[in-house]
């Protein structure tokens, strides 16, 4: 019952602070368009708003490290497992700048999917041929302007936790772009808020990491599926170290 209660206080403080927060996010988009084309400050303030959410449920025991493999002016191909909804919020923790890719849905969500068009985040529809040519044409351009494309490449959440396979975009893209991968992996947030529900679950522990950039050069002879696997590979391993932490008592 209480942990109900708490759910119910969470979504609601959300849909509260939503107002103000995409009232603020659209001056900032709109004061710094003319000489921020990249819309720096405005996802640093997206970043802020998400943190929020995370800031004041303190049984959400978050812990952060690798921001120092983060190169400033390098626009990398970040991939990362997904396990919950909230490793949304968790990778806005992160604080450096990149565009998002997400299923296009959440790009309705009132206030919340509109600051994300705002941000010019990329959508997708998922198994749908044409969106992904799309997708994939508007994270060249970004990457050619100097912004980190954010890709979950299972392309949806794990219900129990396991890398699920990955799909070939993040790694077509950082091939034809010549970019850097960035992995980043997250622990715990399908014990703090499982799929298929947004019931608070008690005290929990979550661990995000930045991990060392994989260099262009480093894969460069590789095929898409070698690559994938590969990275795949690392964040399984690494996933598994980051355990121990988020699933001890």
């Amino acid at each position: 019952m209480l942990n109900r209660l708490v759910s119910y206080l969470f979504l609601i403080f959300v849909g509260l602070t939503s107002i103000p927060f995409y009232l603020i996010a659209l001056a900032i988009r709109v004061v710094t368009f003319p000489f921020d084309r990249r819309l720096r400050a405005l996802h640093l303030f997206t970043c802020f708003w998400a943190s929020v959410y995370t800031w004041i449920m303190p049984a959400w025991r978050i812990r952060i490290e690798g921001r120092e493999n983060v190169r400033k002016d390098a626009a990398y191909v970040v991939v990362s497992n997904h396990q919950s909804q909230l490793d949304i919020l968790v990778a806005f923790r992160l604080f450096f700048h990149y565009k998002w890719v997400s299923k296009i849905e959440m790009f309705r969500v009132p206030l919340i999917g509109w600051n994300m068009r705002l941000n010019r985040y990329i959508g997708l529809r998922r198994g749908d041929r044409k969106s992904v040519e799309q997708m994939l044409k508007a994270c060249e351009i970004h990457l050619k302007e100097g912004s980190s494309i954010f890709m979950f490449p299972e392309g949806t959440r794990s219900p129990d936790g396991k890398v699920k396979a990955f799909k070939p975009g993040a790694f077509q893209l950082a091939l034809e772009q010549r970019a850097p991968i960035l992995p980043v992996v997250i622990s715990g947030t399908n014990r703090a808020l499982p799929k298929y529900t947004m019931n608070f679950t008690g005290v929990k522990k979550i661990y995000i990491r930045i991990f060392e950039e994989i260099p262009y050069a480093s894969f460069s002879g590789l095929s898409v599926e070698d690559l994938s696997d590969r990275v795949r590979n690392l964040i399984i391993e690494k996933l598994q170290e980051m355990k121990a932490y988020t699933e001890r008592e």
